[in-house]
């Protein structure tokens, strides 16, 4: 139990960390378009808590899986006061309504009007006419920014139709999906390139021992050899070395080999083994020297790490997604926040180094995942846009809210089977 108190300890604040980082990038293109964000969430469900400042909503919500910048117009919007309403409104200096009250206020700012709507349009023209009780009508303007109060507790700010998602160009809407994946991806040069400045540049794998009876013993491999290619393919980091060898399936890999003054090509097949939790491993029984492995980097090795490493694990967990669509990997291979939370504080557990590392994988799996063209992502809703510009005109509201909504719950409906997989690893197995 302490272990797993320790664990969400850390990864809330981590998976918190990414998030922020995420909805930041929409929030920030979002603003910089125009667009009136409504809400700045980290979480889902009910507020904890939450505060204004300017246009926006900034709240933290109970269940710490994710989080989502609100922007207007994005879905239909549902804001309006219905001709015949009655309300109160406040006016500014300006002689504009700047609050709306659809109940009696017990105090507002500026003078009080009241009245019976007579029309009103608060997208457009922004203005509305009220009568009063001896039946006469007044035309009055509304402030771009008036707030609506439905009662003491809810209110919102209307969006003006240049202050909504859908008036904005394609490009300034695709733009704005699209920071969210990307600040993810430049979290994660950042994360690897401080994680190569803490450990230094790993430039080569120097073969420490090989265990006795072990695949690369029973293949001649010896302390002392360089290993530079598993299949034709560079290897310059453990990481990738362990790569190219899970992805052999237990099938014979040629290792490329310095070995002094000679480059030797050795076949080697890794020994297929099942871990206590169920997991298939291969191992080919190499201990590694990392002090003679890396070195100290310089500024400019720091720097192109941090892409070097991104791109190697692109490319990775590239890989991992077209084997999940393709149906190469099953729905078990699959891990969800309590595998994620066991990892993170796992990898708490061994020093500074190991999680900036683990961030920087968890930062990429989520701004590609994002990526990827599946309802409720950022991926489809870059595919509707992508649809608007070549037809010349938005696919309507209503049927992409739908879609996202249907996507939204598939992906809830999947959460739950990679958390059941997780439960049954973690207690089963």
């Amino acid at each position: 139990m302490g272990n797993f108190l320790y664990y969400v300890a850390v990864f809330i604040p981590v998976l918190s960390l990414l998030v922020f980082i995420h909805e930041l990038g929409h929030f920030l293109l979002a603003k910089r378009a125009g667009i009136l964000v409504r809400e700045f969430a980290i979480g889902f469900g009910s507020k904890i808590f939450s505060w204004r400042r300017g246009e926006t909503l900034y709240s933290i919500r109970l269940l710490p899986l994710g989080g989502y910048v609100r922007m207007a117009g994005e879905d239909p919007e549902t804001v309006e006061v219905k001709a015949g309403a009655h309300v109160y409104a406040s006016v500014n200096e300006q002689g504009k309504l700047e609050h709306m009250y659809l109940y009696e206020p017990n105090h507002s700012t500026g003078n009080l009007v009241a009245g019976r709507v007579v029309e009103i349009d608060l997208e457009r023209k922004l203005y509305v006419v009220l009568e009063n009780e001896e039946g006469n009508e007044t035309r009055y303007e509304l402030d771009p920014k008036m707030f609506l109060h439905f009662d003491e507790k809810n209110n919102t700010q209307i969006a003006p139709w240049d202050r909504q998602f859908g008036s904005k160009t394609a490009g300034q809407k695709a733009l704005a999906i699209l920071a969210g994946p990307v600040f993810n991806i430049i979290l994660t040069v950042i994360l690897f390139a401080i994680y190569i400045g803490i450990t230094g540049v790993e430039h080569r794998l120097y073969v420490e021992k090989t265990v006795a009876g072990s695949p690369s013993a029973a293949a001649g491999i010896e302390s002392g050899d360089i290993i530079t290619k598993i299949n034709g393919k560079d290897v310059p980091t453990f990481d990738m070395f362990k790569y190219q060898i899970l992805e052999s399936q237990g099938n014979e890999v040629k290792l490329t080999v310095d070995r002094g003054d000679q480059q030797l090509e050795i076949p080697l097949k890794p020994e297929k083994k099942v871990t206590e939790k169920g997991d298939v491993i291969y191992q080919v029984g190499i201990d590694f020297n990392s002090e003679k492995g890396k070195r100290p980097a310089t500024i400019g090795e720091i720097v192109g790490g941090g892409f070097t490493l991104t791109y190697d694990w692109i490319k990775v967990i590239g890989d991992g997604f077209y084997k999940l669509f393709t149906f190469q990997l099953s729905l078990e291979n699959l891990g969800g926040p309590i595998q994620m939370g066991t990892i993170t504080g796992q990898a708490a557990q061994q020093g500074v180094d190991i999680v900036i590392k683990w961030m920087a994988i968890l930062s990429l799996n989520l701004g590609l995942f994002n990526l990827l063209p599946i309802p409720a992502l950022d991926g489809s809703r870059l595919l509707f846009i992508g649809i608007e510009a070549l037809r010349g005109r938005p696919v309507s509201p209503n049927i992409e809210s739908m879609v996202h909504f249907v996507g939204f719950a598939l992906l809830m409906m999947l959460m739950l089977v990679v958390t059941y997989n997780d439960i049954v690893k973690l207690v089963f197995k």
